[in-house]
Order: C-alpha cells, then structure tokens, then sequence
C-alpha cells in the first residue's frame, strides 16, 4: 500500500466510478482497475461492491477511506513543511554544561521569543559525545569547544571564554614550577577544560597524584572550597555560584587564557532552524573582555 495507490482508491470514491476516475487522474481506466485490484489483494479484502459500472463502498473500504483522507492530508502536510523556508518543529540541541548554563538562556530566550513554532530540545554531553551524536542524527547542532574537527561540520564562533583555575579562599600562587597542587577535580575524559588543566600541568613537567571525577560545576566548586583540590573551567561560572567570596581564582598566562566555543552542525545538513540560531547569535552581544593577571610560567 502507497500514496499512489490511496490518492486512486480515494478518486474512484469521491467520483463513484473508475471512469471518472481516469479522467480526474489523467490516467487510462486499466491503470486505475488495477491498481485497485492491487490495492485490495494488499489489504486482503474487498474494497468495492460493483454494480455494473458503478461501485460502492464494502464496510472494509468506509475503514480504509478514513485512513486514506488522514494519510494523504499528513503527506501533503509533510510535503509543506519540507518546503516551508520557516524554523519550525523539534530542534535538537546539544550543549556543555558550562555553556547550557551560562551562555545560553538569553540566546535560547531570543529564539523562543521570534520562533515560538519551534520545540527545543537541549542534550548535555561533552564535545566528543556531542560530535557522535551530530554523526549519529541524534542532533541537529551544538555547542562545543575547540578545537573540533573540521571536515564532518560547518561551524560558527558562538562565545569566548577565560578558563581560570579556581582553588580554596587563600591558596598559594600555583603558576611557578613545583608549586601546583597535588589534587585536581575535573568531569570525566572528553572534557576540554579537563583536557586543558592536564596539558596545563604537562608543561610545567608535572602532573597530579590525584584525579576526582564529578559530574557538575556546582559540585565541583563546592569541593574546591573544602580545599579538596583544584578546578579549571570558564570564568563565566563563577557568576553562578553563591559561594564565589571562598573561592582564589588564578589566571592562566597569555596564549593559554582563551577558550573559543563555536556552533556546530554536519556538513550539508543545515536547517532553516540552525540558521535561525546562527542569526540569533550573531545579533547577540559580546561582553566585555575583563582585565586579567595572568600567572607566571
């Protein structure tokens, strides 16, 4: 059973014979039997009771006529969507953590406020996950840091950040060679902050004694104020956290003090509602850069 096949059965209703149906359809009367017949030993059922050349409806046919105006009325309905230019329907976002809770409710709230048709959808993981699922059809964008591999995606600049390591209130300077703290608090392996606090302790020939994975930033701060160890994430997190007075935050030195976060969608695969989000974030304004002490090397 096909559209084709319920559009005739439906024209041989509407016009009470396959007569009429033909013409209606442009079709040659033998076309329109069989195509019927086919229809029929699909369903395995009769679907006319025929009086000489007119026909009418068995109980199986008034069945299926009401399932055909819907299927038919959803295609048509599918057909328009697909052309329709406008953002509409389920948009599949993805985001880290650190940019769905800072980064992302005014833009999301501009969005909602111009596209209320559209239904979003925000998944939280790290850039590799986010990456998979993009791959996957699982998303329709995301937010990511760099860096992040080219050839799958289309990408746009969406925020910068500073990443700062935090510790406890009155901690040493960490940045001089021998001085960096034994305990680190990090999510788990595919985070780039994670990532950038490793290769961060790799150039200053060191590395941690030990490792605690955590699966949030409030917890992870937490933490770091009862001194278990320290953190590396964007400064803008900060802003959340009601305890940031017990908090030391020292600046990494240039070159290391920037952290871009971009918009990614597969290549080829850009929706009206992606380049809706695009348009919002590129209306949206940057904030201004703080001054910065960076640590010494």
């Amino acid at each position: 059973m096909d559209l084709s096949e319920l559009r005739i059965f439906r024209a041989v209703v509407r016009e009470g014979g396959v007569t009429r149906a033909a013409q209606r359809l442009n079709r040659v009367q033998s076309n329109v039997t069989t195509r019927v017949r086919q229809l029929e030993n699909d369903l395995g059922a009769p679907l006319f009771i025929r009086e000489g050349k007119r026909l009418h409806l068995t109980p199986a046919g008034q069945v299926l006529l009401g399932y055909a105006d819907r299927l038919l009325a959803l295609a048509d309905e599918a057909r328009a969507a697909v052309q329709d230019p406008r953002p509409r329907g389920v948009f599949r976002l993805g985001a880290m953590e650190s940019t769905a809770a800072v980064r992302l409710p005014g833009p999301l709230t501009r969005f909602h406020q111009l596209y209320p048709d559209v239904v979003l959808e925000l998944r939280i993981g790290n850039p590799e996950t986010l990456a998979k699922w993009l791959l996957a059809g699982e998303l329709d964008a995301a937010f990511v840091a760099e860096p992040i591999a080219d050839a799958p995606f289309e990408k746009m600049h969406a925020f910068e950040e500073e990443p700062v390591i935090v510790s406890a209130a009155g901690h040493a300077a960490i940045g001089k060679t021998g001085s960096a703290p034994r305990s680190v608090l990090v999510f788990e392996n595919g985070c780039p902050h994670r990532k950038r606090l490793e290769n961060w302790y790799a150039r200053r020939g060191e590395m941690p004694e030990r490792t605690i994975e955590l699966g949030s930033y409030h917890a992870m701060l937490g933490c770091v104020v009862a001194g278990m160890g320290i953190a590396l994430l964007p400064e803008s997190v900060l802003a959340t956290f009601p305890e940031g007075k017990r908090l030391t935050v020292h600046r990494l030195p240039p070159g290391e003090d920037r952290a871009e976060t971009v918009l990614i969608w597969r290549k080829g695969a850009g929706s009206p509602n992606t380049q809706a989000l695009q348009q919002v974030l590129r209306e949206g304004t940057t904030g201004s850069r703080a001054e910065q002490k960076p640590l010494t090397a």
